[in-house]
């Protein structure tokens, strides 16, 4: 039996060598999990149960145990590299329209000809659905979709809203009431500020707010807003009535009466957008005071086209597509997958694994909620394989098998011993 129980000796060390040399192998290989070779003793055993005084009959591979420890992160400058940072897997498709979906760790992605998120394998990055707001909308993984980049530019939004905060003057000196605001008589009015706006189709118009101080003991002030000349050029066209502002010394100068909010109709656009344009004009804010002519707060709603100009992709894995205008939109949420026992996932290389009954059932869910990890753009998980220590225990493996190999020699040389006795 001599034989034999070396011959298994040999067998599990050549699979440590085997198994320690793959670890090696794949030292620089993205998202690769290292394994370790587990043994058990081999026995006879009988009918009547084992006897103590039995010997055993050599070694076996019992399991190849996959270690799924966390890799360092490297850090890159490309924002489709992504990294886990703690527990789960990206979840994967072979093919675009597959509903077969592989599990894996290597985050290195790229974008193939049709927009799609894709690793070097030709494997699809799945993403669960989202809102307009961003937020998951199902985080079932059979919701879940391959990530695409909009092929279209980002849509024009023609403004609707514009948030106007000033402080007039208190010192400016009245002007008559009766004489209406000519903008192209700075007479007439005692400021003016302008503001971009963009109509349905992403055209930029200028709108510009001209204010007269009309009474001094009641602090008010007439307000008029212009648009440019639809026609082009240097002129402009009034939009709606002359509204005033009143303001009360008691508070500070404070806006005290209407108009806050004042709604302006667009109705002529040579641009060819959409029309009537509404556009309302918050005043709410606006001051009148000892400083000058101030604007303490401009913004509008409207937006140009844009072209796409890149992806960002946050820590809980919401991917947003950014526009040359400012303007973003958000595509999906990466779907991560966990298993209860992920040393039961089958390899099926490209740093793949397929769900298995030793797995258990896969557990879906975003990053950065219950066991999932959180997502690192810029970044990719490295080998978790120690080299040092590889290489340490290559040698033991090493060493194990040259002493399996001594027993053969040994029981050799005993089995001619007792040949040659006369």
């Amino acid at each position: 039996m001599s034989f034999s129980t070396a011959i298994t000796g040999l067998n599990a060390a050549s699979a440590d060598l085997n198994v320690k040399s793959n670890n090696i192998a794949n030292v620089n290989t993205t998202g690769f999990k290292s394994s370790r070779a587990e043994f058990a003793d081999v026995y006879a055993i009988s009918a009547f149960g084992t006897s103590n005084t039995a010997i055993g009959n050599g070694v076996v591979l019992n399991n190849v145990a996959q270690q799924f420890t966390q890799g360092n992160l490297e850090f890159t400058e490309n924002s489709l590299d992504l990294g886990i940072s703690g527990q789960g897997f990206f979840a994967l498709a072979p093919t675009q329209a597959s509903g077969e979906v592989v599990y894996s760790r290597a985050g290195a992605f790229g974008i193939n000809s049709d927009g799609f998120v894709v690793n070097s394998a030709g494997q699809y990055l799945r993403v669960f659905p989202v809102n307009a707001d961003g937020t998951v909308s199902s985080t079932a993984l059979s919701s879940t979709s391959p990530l695409q980049l909009p092929s279209s530019s980002g849509t024009p939004s023609a403004t609707t809203t514009v948030d106007l905060s000033v402080n007039l003057p208190s010192t400016a000196t009245d002007l008559a009431a009766a004489t209406a605001i000519d903008p192209t008589d700075p007479t007439t009015y005692t400021n003016s500020t302008s503001a971009t706006v963009f109509d349905s189709l992403g055209n930029e118009h200028i709108v510009t707010t001209y204010y007269k101080k009309t009474d001094a003991a009641l602090n008010q002030w007439d307000v008029d807003v212009y648009i440019d000349e639809p026609s082009g050029g240097n002129l402009q066209t009034q939009l709606g009535a002359t509204k005033t502002l009143t303001f009360d010394p008691a508070t500070g100068g404070a806006l005290s009466s209407a108009p806050t909010d004042q709604a302006y109709n667009i109705t002529a656009l040579a641009s060819g957008a959409a029309v009537p344009q509404t556009i309302t004009i918050d005043f709410d804010g606006s001051t009148q005071n000892s400083g000058a002519f101030t604007v303490n707060a401009l913004q509008q709603n409207g937006f140009t086209s844009g072209r796409l100009s890149g992806l960002d992709i946050s820590d809980d894995g919401l991917v947003r597509a950014t526009y040359t205008n400012g303007q973003s939109e958000p595509l999906g949420k990466i779907a991560l997958a966990n298993f209860a026992n992920p040393q039961g996932l089958k390899q099926i290389g490209n740093t793949s694994w397929l769900e298995t009954i030793d797995s258990g059932l896969v557990l879906s869910g975003e990053a950065g909620t219950g066991n999932f990890g959180l997502i690192q753009s810029g970044s990719l998980e490295a080998s978790n394989v120690d080299l040092t220590k590889e290489l340490v225990e290559l040698i033991i493996a090493q060493r194990n098998f040259q002493a399996n190999s001594k027993s053969i020699e040994t029981e050799n040389a005993i089995t001619q011993t007792i040949i040659n006795l006369r």
